[in-house]
């Protein structure tokens, strides 16, 4: 299926590109998303017409995440989780808790911008964790799960 980007997608491409892409990944997560749309005639031209303000919009979102980032990159976040006495948590800790941490912090930050490479954190320690805030903008946190007696 042909679509034309209306955002830049992470490996598959920039605003504005025509690409070709599996019918169900178009129907099902970019179309409804309002990252494409179907790329037809009255689609293109719509496109062309609409571009300026595209591009403005999305230069706007990439400033707003690099100034984000530039407030998150190198945050020390403490979350207090009930732990026994080896350091094993009951529990875990997930990019939700990391979230909400952030946020009562107050840098807003959603759960899916929290990427943890290898799951839930289940010890005590310090984590380095990357927040994707955007296509082209990361930020690096460490993220310190304390253990509370239970």
């Amino acid at each position: 299926m042909q679509i034309i980007l209306m955002e830049k997608v992470l490996n598959l491409g920039q605003l504005g590109d025509v690409v070709k892409v599996k019918q169900g990944y178009a129907r099902n997560f970019l179309i409804p998303q309002g990252k494409a749309k179907r790329a037809t005639e009255a689609n293109i031209k719509e496109f062309e017409g609409r571009r300026a303000e595209l591009e403005k919009v999305a230069g706007e979102k990439l400033t707003a995440a690099q100034a984000r980032a530039e407030k998150l990159e190198g945050m020390m976040v403490q979350i207090p989780a009930k732990a026994g006495v080896d350091g094993r948590l009951f529990g875990s800790v997930t990019n939700s808790d990391v979230a909400e941490a952030i946020t009562k912090q107050g840098i807003e930050v959603k759960k899916s911008e929290v990427l943890l490479p290898n799951g839930p954190m289940k010890h005590v320690g310090d984590f380095p964790i990357t927040l994707h805030l955007h296509t082209d903008v990361n930020a690096n946190i460490t993220v310190s799960v304390l253990g509370e007696a239970a």
